[in-house]
């Protein structure tokens, strides 16, 4: 399964890009892309992990960028 999901508050495309490699390292993401000019969240994983690995990644962005957030 692919979903989008809004990022609120990225700061810069070096951010972007550090949350998108690390993103991409979480159990179960298939794929994952980031893009600082839309300021969205692409995620490809697993139509049975999906929900359990996308609360997985925002946390890791919440660790990670404390003012970004996934809008679900």
């Amino acid at each position: 399964m692919r979903k989008s999901f809004k990022l609120d508050e990225i700061d810069c495309a070096n951010c972007a890009l550090k949350l998108e490699d690390a993103i991409k390292k979480v159990d179960g993401v298939d794929d994952a892309k980031v893009n600082f000019m839309t300021q969205k969240l692409t995620l490809t994983a697993a139509d049975d992990r999906f929900a359990d690995v996308l609360e997985d990644v925002v946390a890791l962005v919440a660790k990670m960028e404390p003012d970004c957030e996934v809008i679900r």
